[in-house]
């Protein structure tokens, strides 16, 4: 067997063990983006958590303000009733509706926070709500993630332990080749020649679809050497059915 037909036999295995393994990840990106969702709404809940605690002391603190002026305006009030001068009794009215205006400022501040809470509150329902949700998706996610490695798994092994096997009649630089290509473009790393007119000794990249050099099928019905595409660079390969119909041409 030719060096790019044992290539083959690895890119074949490959593409099967990408396929399996493609279940598998979109599996499991499907968990993490359950995970990442849920670690959003907790940092959300964090934040809503602490801004609820600063405006309820906020509010605890004008409602504690507004108490504190209304004791004092009684306190004055009854000193009013018991004032003995003219003066003495404008001068109290001065401070008592200085403190009134002091107390509609710390009124009309508790009332914002109270809405303040109220929205915060709402916002919290929503993200316990939000993730709930979340929490039973991530479980459905985990338990598909689960049952697609089950799934695989045996399938995954056996290709593996073939792998190994069709990997050690491939020459160690022509492996290295292979798998840098693999990392770049997968399964495209290899493409088979394919007959654009087989008179005019026209073939094309079956990736890339561009013109090759009649060299290129030459190589490979000859000695079946490394061959790349001119163009985009990928491993070049004959299929059987191409190999026997140029091989019959030859031949008459």
């Amino acid at each position: 067997m030719t060096v790019t037909g044992k290539l083959v036999r690895v890119y074949q295995v490959d593409k099967q063990i990408r396929g399996l393994r493609s279940r598998l990840t979109a599996a499991e990106r499907f968990l993490n983006e359950q995970t990442r969702v849920l670690g959003e709404l907790a940092t959300r809940k964090t934040a809503v958590d602490g801004q609820l605690r600063q405006i309820t002391a906020s509010a605890s603190n004008e409602e504690g303000e507004v108490a504190r002026i209304t004791g004092r305006v009684e306190e004055l009030r009854e000193r009013m009733n018991n004032a003995r001068t003219n003066k003495e009794y404008k001068a109290l009215l001065t401070e008592v509706n200085t403190l009134k205006e002091q107390r509609g400022t710390h009124e009309d501040g508790a009332i914002s926070r109270l809405e303040q809470i109220d929205k915060l509150k709402a916002q919290q329902a929503e993200i316990e709500s939000q993730h709930t949700e979340r929490t039973r998706m991530r479980e459905v996610a985990e338990s598909e993630r689960r049952e697609r490695a089950d799934e695989i798994k045996d399938r995954l092994e056996a290709l593996e332990a073939e792998r190994e096997q069709v990997v050690a009649d491939v020459p160690g630089e022509v492996l290295r080749a292979y798998e840098e290509l693999v990392e770049q473009r997968e399964d495209e790393a290899m493409a088979p020649i394919e007959i654009a007119d087989r008179k005019r000794h026209e073939f094309t990249c079956g990736s890339c679809m561009m013109t090759l050099p009649i060299e290129s099928m030459s190589a490979l019905l000859s000695h079946g050497s490394l061959t790349r595409c001119v163009s985009c660079g990928c491993i070049l390969y004959l299929e059987e059915n191409t190999r026997e119909s140029m091989t019959a041409k030859a031949k008459k």
